[in-house]
Parts: C-alpha cells; sequence; structure tokens
C-alpha cells in the first residue's frame, strides 16, 4: 500500500445518532497511521454535540466522543473520501446527488460490511474497488434505522448493530494493511 493515507467517511440523517458511533468505533478499531475517519450528515446540524442516548450507547461499548460536534456532508468530505460508509440507501442516494462519481466507494455500512466477507482486494483501495463490482451480492436489508427520540432498545440495537459491521470492516482493512 502506498503512503497515502486512506480516507473514510461516516454519513448518516443528523450527524448526531449513527454516524458519530460508527465514527468512533471505527476511528478505535482502525490503524491510525493509515486511516483517518470523518462522519458528516445530510441534513446537517452543524456543530450540535451527539444525541444524548447514542452517547450513552457509545459509552456502552466503551468509547466516547465528548468533543464531537456535527457536520453536513459536502462536495469536499465525499470527494476527500476513499471509502463512504452510509446508515442507510436513503444516505448513500443523498451522498450520490452530491458527487455522482462516488458511487463506487459509497455502501452501507452493513452492505461493505457483509461484502468484506466475499470480496478480494490486496490493500484497501483495491477490497473497495471489488466490493463496489461484487455489490448485487450484498443482502437486501442494508439500513440501520434512526434511533432519534426512540425508546433505548432502538439506540441499542442501532448502536450493536453498528458495532459489529464496523469490527468486521476494521478486521479485514487492518490486515490489509498488516500484509501491505
Amino acid at each position: 500500500m502506498s503512503d497515502q493515507r486512506f480516507a473514510i467517511l461516516a454519513v448518516c440523517t443528523a450527524n448526531i445518532c449513527r454516524s458519530p458511533i460508527m465514527e468512533a468505533l471505527l476511528r478505535a478499531q482502525l490503524d491510525n497511521d493509515t486511516f483517518e475517519v470523518a462522519s458528516a450528515g445530510t441534513q446537517g446540524w452543524d456543530r450540535q454535540p451527539m444525541d444524548g442516548m447514542a452517547a450513552m450507547e457509545l459509552m456502552r461499548l466503551g468509547h466516547s466522543n465528548t468533543h464531537f460536534r456535527s457536520h453536513a456532508v459536502d462536495t469536499y468530505l465525499v470527494d476527500s473520501a476513499d471509502l463512504i460508509l452510509t446508515a442507510t440507501r436513503s444516505h448513500r442516494s443523498a451522498v450520490l446527488e452530491i458527487t455522482p462519481a462516488a458511487l463506487r466507494r459509497t455502501f452501507t455500512l452493513l452492505e461493505f460490511a457483509a461484502l468484506c466477507g466475499i470480496v478480494d482486494g490486496e490493500d484497501p483501495r483495491s477490497l473497495v474497488a471489488d466490493a463496489s463490482r461484487q455489490r448485487s451480492k450484498a443482502p437486501a436489508e442494508i439500513d440501520i434505522g434512526d434511533p432519534y427520540r426512540r425508546s433505548p432498545e432502538v439506540h441499542r440495537r442501532a448502536a450493536d448493530q453498528i458495532a459489529t459491521a464496523v469490527g468486521t470492516i476494521s478486521e479485514r482493512l487492518n490486515a490489509l494493511v498488516a500484509v501491505g
């Protein structure tokens, strides 16, 4: 792999529940010398803290994001990302409205996690390229429901889905970097 860093962007609606959890877990689990992680929202609530229930779930998972502030997704963030992971298909569509050329590197989190188990690549960029070619092999259920203003159980379910998917993705990406 080249010395160039690999940028990952996590996207959800307001960037206060799902994508901050994705960002924090990816940042904690990925090799910091290789990967950089950011998050944003399709309906940006600029400079807002993480939702309290989402922050509690992140703490339950052993992490915190106390200095987090939300950002709206924009052309710069999309264009500079090597991999864009969204909470839902509608977020993926919103990213593609900004930059249609980002299709080959934009997936829902659950979609990319499922594809990580069946695609090949000798480095993170080639893994993303093969996942794009084999996107049709992803499962049908690839959305993480919005927990905002919902019950603690809904927040826990979303956080657990994110944690499982991030674990799969991080393990695969870190293994590619270690081999390279």
